[in-house]
């Protein structure tokens, strides 16, 4: 792992070489998530850059991220480890093709580390050093938060089979939340806690220039300004930073340098995603609003 910045500011140095540029809060709280060897917890609204500032993290660090997708129903199982079934079967039948007699034997060479299919979090315990994202965790049911807060504990998982398996170097965890639901005091207590907003107007320009150095930058500033509008808006889904670099790709993708109420029409869905959304802005001349100060 290459080190660890001996400063926040150093981190945020580093964040922006690859193209992540954080404020001075964000970049402290994962200095010290960093300094102090505790899982970096981050919530807020969806696009605001937290699966992204794993994936930096994870460059800075010189360290392969591993992801847990989160969603409702995910069990210890698919998080943890499963057995290769299909290659315990070839390996018992090629046993016994051998005449293999040793039935105590054959059963323990079943339950081998080889026959054990790694999943997310055991890889993360596995693989020294490494940057484990648990992403959108509130998707998940309370057991299995319950279950996280257990491994993140120590750092160690059980298997019956194989005993305790700890790692010789717990990976740095980044977990997120885009608050759908509450996630347990439990398991923020294990954490350090940040929350993302929606970056300023400034910022938002220099996210989008720094990303797309292609786009001019009266358009950079259209799109942000735009976008900042419609999170004041009463939508289903406001746009995130993630919407925003998508609507600027595809203008600059159509060689668009300055926007106008149409082209944005045309192109309204690589920001909103909802059909209700898209209707309110294209009706009652809000979109002619959002783009000219209205």
């Amino acid at each position: 792992m290459a080190h660890i910045p001996a400063t926040p500011d150093e981190l945020a140095e580093r964040l922006d070489r690859h193209a992540y540029l954080s404020d001075d809060g964000l970049a402290t709280a994962c200095f010290l998530a960093l300094r102090m060897g505790r899982p970096l917890f981050l919530e807020g609204e969806a696009g605001v850059g937290k699966t992204e500032l794993a994936k930096t993290l994870a460059l800075v660090l010189g360290a392969p991220l591993i992801r847990l997708q989160c969603y409702e129903g995910l069990d210890a199982s698919q998080a943890l480890y499963d057995w290769d079934f299909p290659r315990q079967l070839l390996h018992l039948r090629a046993a016994e093709a051998a005449g293999v007699a040793d039935v105590a034997r054959l059963e323990g060479e079943l339950y081998d580390r080889r026959f054990l299919l790694a999943r997310p979090l055991l890889q993360a315990l596995e693989t020294a050093p490494s940057v484990l994202l648990v992403d959108e965790v509130d998707r998940a049911d309370d057991e299995f938060e319950a279950f996280l807060l257990e491994v993140l504990s120590d750092f160690t998982i059980s298997v019956p089979e194989l005993g305790t398996i700890r790692a010789e170097r717990p990976p740095v965890v980044v977990v997120t939340s885009n608050r759908t639901r509450e996630v347990h005091d439990a398991l923020k207590r294990r954490c350090l806690y940040h929350w993302l907003e929606h970056p300023s107007f400034d910022r938002e320009v220099a996210i989008i220039r720094r990303r797309l150095p292609d786009a001019a930058d009266r358009l950079a500033g259209q799109v942000a300004r735009a976008a900042q509008r419609l999170r004041t808006a009463d939508l289903l889904k406001p746009p995130g930073v993630a919407e925003s670099l998508d609507w600027t790709e595809a203008l600059v993708a159509l060689g668009v340098r300055d926007l106008d109420p149409d082209t944005a029409a045309r192109t309204l869905g690589t920001v909103l995603k909802y059909r209700e959304d898209q209707q309110r802005v294209l009706g009652g001349g809000v979109l002619d609003a959002l783009l000219n100060g209205g």
